[in-house]
C-alpha cells in the first residue's frame, strides 16, 4: 500500500517520470513539435509548460475528490455522459499506442546504440513492463518516480557539454522548418502536446491524486512537476535545434547529440533513455489494464499479459512513425478533455 503521506516530491517525481519516455528523453517529440519550428517553437513550449501546471493540478485534485482507483471517474465527471465516453475511448486507445510506442523506442535504441534486433528490445521491454504492472499501483509508483532525477541530470549533462561541440550557435536564431513539422502552427503545437501527454498522465495522475488528503501536496507536486518537465523539454529543444538538420535524421536524436560528446556518455545515456522508456510503458499499461479490469484480481492479470502482448506486435510500425502520426491525434482527443475539465473548474463541479 501507499502511505498516505506521499511527498509533493514524489507527486512531481511520479508525474515526470509518466510523461518522460521514448518520446520526450529521445528528443523525437520535442523535435517535431517545437524544433522543427525554429525558434518560435518556445512560445510553444511556454504554452505546453502552463498546461502541465495548471491541468495536472485540476486532474491531481479531482481524482481525490473522487477518490479515483482508475482515471475513468475523473473522465466521467470531465466530459459528463456523452463526451466523457468519447474521452474515455480516446484515452484507453492512446494508451495502448502509446504503450505500442514506448516498446519500439525501447527497439531501436537496441539496434541503433547496441547492434542488436529491435524486435529483442521491443520483447525485453514488454516483459519488464507487464511484471511490473501485475504489482500494482504501488509498484508503478515506485518504478516511475527512481529514474527522474537520473534523466534530469543526463539531459542538463549532454546539453552543457553540446555547447562544445556546435561549430555555429548562430544556428539558433535562423532555423526554421515548419514544412516538417508535426503540427504546422508552433501555438497549436504546444497545446496537442500538452493535451496529449495529460491524456496519458490521467491514468495515473487520477489514482495518484486519493494517496494523500493535503491539497498543498497536489498543488507542489504538480507545480514541481510541470516546471521540471519545462526544464527538460527546454534543454532537449536548444540541445537538438543547435544540431540541426543532422539531428533530426536519427529516430533518437539525443543519443546522437551524447555520441558527439562522448562514446561513454552515448551509453550511459542509452541506459538512462531505457529507464525513462520503461517508467511510462509501465504508467500506461496499468491504466490500460485498470480500466477494463479490477487491479489484483486474475482478470486484471490475464489482462495485462495479453495487452503487453497485443503492444509488442503492433509496436512493429515504427517508432518515428507512431510519434508523427499516433500524437497530434491523441492531442485533439485530449483537448476535448481539457475543456471539460475547465468547464468543472469554471461551474465549480
Amino acid at each position: 500500500m501507499i502511505r498516505k503521506e506521499i511527498s509533493a516530491f514524489k507527486v512531481a517525481a511520479t508525474y515526470i517520470g509518466t510523461v518522460v519516455g521514448a518520446g520526450f528523453a529521445s528528443g523525437q517529440e520535442i523535435l517535431q513539435f517545437f524544433v522543427y519550428h525554429g525558434i518560435n517553437g518556445i512560445i510553444g513550449l511556454l504554452i505546453a509548460i502552463f498546461m502541465f501546471v495548471f491541468y495536472g493540478y485540476v486532474i491531481l485534485r479531482l481524482g481525490n475528490r473522487l477518490n479515483a482507483s482508475s482515471y475513468k471517474k475523473v473522465i466521467m465527471k470531465a466530459g459528463g455522459p456523452l463526451f466523457g465516453r468519447v474521452i474515455d475511448l480516446v484515452v484507453t486507445f492512446f494508451l495502448f499506442g502509446a504503450l505500442s510506442a514506448m516498446i519500439a523506442g525501447c527497439g531501436a535504441i537496441f539496434e541503433e546504440q547496441f547492434g542488436l534486433s529491435s524486435a529483442f528490445g521491443g520483447v525485453v521491454m514488454a516483459i519488464l513492463s507487464v511484471v511490473t504492472v501485475l504489482t500494482g499501483i504501488g509498484g508503478v509508483i515506485s518504478a516511475i518516480s527512481f529514474v527522474v532525477l537520473l534523466l534530469l541530470l543526463a539531459v542538463i549533462i549532454v546539453s552543457i557539454f553540446s555547447l562544445f561541440y556546435v561549430p555555429d550557435i548562430t544556428v539558433i536564431t535562423t532555423a526554421d522548418f515548419p514544412f516538417k513539422a508535426a503540427v504546422k502552427n508552433f501555438a497549436l503545437s504546444g497545446i496537442l502536446y500538452a493535451s496529449y501527454n495529460l491524456l496519458m498522465a490521467v491514468a495515473i495522475l487520477a489514482p495518484l491524486g486519493q494517496k494523500t488528503n493535503d491539497r498543498s501536496k497536489l498543488r507542489w507536486g504538480a507545480i514541481l512537476g510541470g516546471m521540471g518537465l519545462g526544464l527538460g523539454a527546454f534543454l532537449i529543444f536548444f540541445t537538438i535545434l543547435i544540431n540541426m538538420p543532422t539531428a533530426s535524421l536519427y529516430e533518437i536524436p539525443m543519443l546522437y547529440v551524447a555520441g558527439k560528446i562522448s562514446p561513454v556518455l552515448k551509453f550511459v545515456y542509452s541506459f538512462i533513455l531505457i529507464a525513462e522508456i520503461y517508467t511510462t510503458a509501465v504508467g500506461n499499461l496499468y491504466g490500460f489494464a485498470a480500466r477494463f479490469t479490477e487491479v489484483g484480481s486474475v482478470k486484471y492479470k490475464i489482462f495485462t499479459v495479453a495487452s503487453g502482448g497485443m503492444a509488442l506486435i503492433a509496436s512493429g510500425f515504427g517508432f518515428a512513425k507512431l510519434v508523427h502520426y499516433l500524437y497530434p491525434i491523441a492531442g485533439y482527443g485530449g483537448i476535448i478533455m481539457l475543456i471539460g475539465l475547465t468547464y468543472r473548474i469554471i461551474n465549480h463541479k
